[in-house]
């Protein structure tokens, strides 16, 4: 199988995904193989729903909608452009995916199977639905992908390289594990946003897609503010408004409450709004239902910390400030050159070769 048969088969992947990208779910009949695939995804997205309450259908159409904009013929020969996949000899490449958000582990299962590996997924309980239905799909669309996908419950076996994401405690874990095979293991990060207090409504409102999609469970998610000295957070609460309806999902409900009573009860100082508390603390991590928000003094000062604590740190949206910022709005949104913890893992892949 070469590039451009994995590439079209990938392209028509996410023309079946667009499908399932606006609420209701529209058939297109002229998607390949819809007959025996279509009404079998809807069954899947259901009982994703059923098994996971955080992956309600409106984040679930997100994460399609964003795949299937994606998985463009234009998009991934874009992406591709820069690697040469001459001299690929296969190998049998572990995935651990995490499972905080739906198809979370999807970017790394593409760029195995794309770049010519075959793939061994062992998948979070919390997400394991509808990665295999899809992975059928693909093998329907090209055959020559059967017995190049696997998927298992159990102890990983018989595989030649690895990529691992989980927390830092199970970082450590897995770099003993699987000390002496190549890797990239990825550890907690977080995302934060660097405000001056000049931001337009429309930017502070784009934020909180930032905050709040997928209940902020993913480490593109803004879980950290950093803010001048008497920054103005009136401005910032009234734009974040919009997503006041979050409060009635009752695991967030469950956890702001939860969260809160324990500020309370420790008498820490803390804004709220009904559905969103911030709090000032170095910390970048901050639990649902909490932004965490610390001062900065200079622009200066403010790029040596983002440059000290780079490592803890998946995304910075900010106006002008670093290169690699993301606007407003954009986190959950990245293009497939966008490597989780600036990591190539095409280059990875290709290196393993």
């Amino acid at each position: 199988m070469d590039l451009r048969q994995r590439i079209n088969a990938f392209v028509e992947l996410g023309k079946f995904l667009k499908q399932f990208s606006t609420d209701p779910f529209e058939e297109n009949n002229a998607v390949l193989h819809n007959n025996l695939f279509f009404d079998g995804f809807k069954h899947q997205i259901k009982i994703a729903q059923e098994h996971n309450a955080w992956f309600t259908r409106e984040n679930l159409i997100f994460s399609f909608n964003g795949w299937s904009k994606s998985l463009t013929e234009s998009n991934i020969t874009q992406w591709l452009n820069n690697y040469n996949f001459n001299n690929v000899n296969p190998k049998k490449v572990a995935i651990i995916m995490a499972g905080n958000i739906p198809l979370v582990g999807f970017h790394d299962f593409l760029s195995v199977l794309i770049s010519g590996h075959h793939v061994v997924v062992k998948q979070s309980t919390n997400d394991k639905h509808l990665l295999p239905f899809l992975a059928k799909y693909l093998e329907t669309v090209e055959p020559e992908f059967k017995g190049k996908i696997r998927f298992t419950a159990d102890k990983l076996d018989n595989f030649e390289a690895v990529i691992a994401t989980g927390s830092n405690n199970t970082a450590r874990y897995f770099e003993y594990y699987f000390k002496g095979k190549p890797s990239i293991i990825r550890k907690n990060r977080n995302s934060l946003a660097v405000l001056s207090g000049d931001e337009t409504e429309e930017q502070l409102e784009a934020l909180s897609e930032d905050i709040f999609r997928y209940y902020g469970l993913g480490c593109r998610n803004v879980s950290k503010l950093l803010v001048p000295k008497d920054y103005d957070f009136q401005k910032f609460f009234k734009a974040m408004y919009k997503w006041h309806p979050i409060i009635h999902q009752n695991k967030y409900a469950n956890n702001y409450d939860y969260n809160k009573a324990v500020y309370l009860m420790s008498e820490f100082d803390m804004l709220e709004n009904g559905f969103l508390m911030i709090k000032e603390d170095s910390s970048y991590a901050s639990p649902i239902a909490t932004v965490f928000y610390e001062y900065y003094s200079d622009a200066k000062t403010l790029k040596n910390k983002l440059q000290a604590d780079s490592d803890k740190i998946q995304c910075v949206v900010a106006s002008g400030l670093v290169d690699s910022e993301v606007s407003f709005g954009q986190t959950q949104n990245p293009q497939l050159w966008d490597y989780a913890d600036n990591v190539d893992t095409i280059s990875f892949l290709l290196k393993i070769s």
